[in-house]
């Protein structure tokens, strides 16, 4: 849907806060949390972003963006690319100058998404309920400012995480391999060690947000 010649995106919230996960974990960072998700992950700590939100105007937006004095920016869900304007709102956001990423499933093709974005893709593990959406297909698209996350529930997710990184030659394709715990249900130090002891050339990552706020909207 367009207002004149903006296009317009539904939105659940837009927040400056610190990033609480990836590379670029602890920086200042302002946050699109776009509406909507086509998985269901059994996990998922972001429900209340399914449905709902508001319409902006992408020149709406980008207005709302420039009043925080923040350029990292981080678009996020959800799952922003079921949205198709999404496209554009990213690269916006690189003609203006901004460092960007993208949250995305890996459910979704990746190819059409501007390449100075610095693409944070996951793959379903198992535990998910979602694995049998990974689209492979978007490894192809995958480069050095990429990074793949996995979000792993127990040693057999981890194994199923080792054994994809390697099939799909992982390491040397994106910048950083992220391996995370599932919040309350893996320990941390189990998926610390396995990583230690496999000597995978992984980051490990917790999420900050959830130490800090408790995963309160808005942080």
């Amino acid at each position: 849907m367009t207002q004149g010649s903006s296009p317009q995106l539904r939105i659940t919230e837009i927040f400056h806060s610190l990033q609480g996960e990836a590379r670029t974990v602890g920086l200042p960072t302002i946050f699109v949390r776009l509406t909507g998700c086509p998985l269901r992950c059994v996990w998922c700590d972001t429900e209340y972003a399914f449905a709902g939100g508001q319409l902006m105007s992408l020149d709406d937006i980008l207005a709302e963006l420039d009043s925080f004095g923040c350029r990292r920016v981080c678009v996020t869900g959800g799952e922003p690319l079921a949205q198709p304007e999404c496209l554009p709102l990213l690269t916006r956001l690189c003609d203006l100058g901004y460092e960007v990423s993208l949250e995305t499933s890996g459910a979704l093709s990746i190819a059409a998404v501007d390449t100075r974005v610095s693409r944070v893709m996951d793959l379903k593990a198992p535990d998910s309920g979602e694995s049998h959406r990974n689209l492979y297909d978007n490894i192809v698209h995958l480069t050095r400012n990429d990074q793949v996350k996995f979000v792993l529930s127990s040693r057999s997710d981890y194994d199923w995480a080792r054994f994809k990184i390697d099939e799909h030659s992982l390491l040397g394709r994106v910048s950083d391999v992220l391996l995370s715990p599932t919040h309350g249900t893996l320990d941390p130090r189990d998926l610390a060690e396995w990583i230690i002891a496999d000597g995978l050339e992984v980051r490990f990552q917790l999420q900050l947000h959830k130490l800090l706020w408790n995963d309160e909207p808005g942080h």
